[in-house]
């Protein structure tokens, strides 16, 4: 997988239109962090603009790709102040006891907690991260938009679940 979206649309051959959705996380309001979220974007639309017919779609977490993963077993209606305290809720929806978000990230450990989703779980995921969006709305937090790309800076909002709706959609499994 590609970080850069610009790279990426720099190497592929394009021969009619397409969507690409670019998965990428708002990390944090530290401004390293807001310059990334804020690049990924910049490089989408730089993309959009090589002339390949590709047409950049944003899948992003606020605040990480946890939150996504989160909604597939349970509910994740809080706003946290730092990425590390999705550990209580993932322990708790997978059933499991990591100390901290670096064990959970190790790949076996990330890989079982895969191993226990299975289909209804993203379609539960979806319809989660929907609700989070539109409470998003009911809550009146502004919408806000950066080269054409519509994020929350309130956590948590995401955008991801669009794509994966999009294919199960694509798919006559929704």
């Amino acid at each position: 997988m590609k970080k850069n979206p610009l790279k990426h649309a720099k190497s592929l051959t394009v021969t009619r239109k397409i969507e690409i959705y670019h998965f990428f996380d708002y990390e944090s309001d530290e401004p390293i962090h807001v310059q990334g979220f804020q690049d990924a974007m910049d490089n989408m639309k730089k993309a959009e603009q090589l002339g390949k017919q590709i047409k950049y779609k944003s899948g992003y977490s606020n605040f990480t790709f946890d939150l996504w993963i989160l909604l597939h077993m349970a509910d994740c209606n809080t706003s946290y102040a730092h990425r590390k305290q999705y550990i209580t809720l993932i322990n708790r929806a997978f059933c499991e006891k990591f100390e901290n978000m670096d064990e959970y990230k190790h790949e076996g450990n990330f890989k079982r907690c895969l191993s226990k989703m299975n289909l209804v779980n993203v379609i539960d995921a979806i319809k989660r991260a929907r609700n989070i969006m539109q409470r998003n709305q009911e809550n009146g937090y502004t919408l806000l938009q950066y080269k054409g790309y519509r994020y929350y800076k309130e956590n948590p909002s995401l955008s991801a679940w669009e794509a994966i709706e999009k294919i199960l959609s694509d798919c006559k499994l929704l």
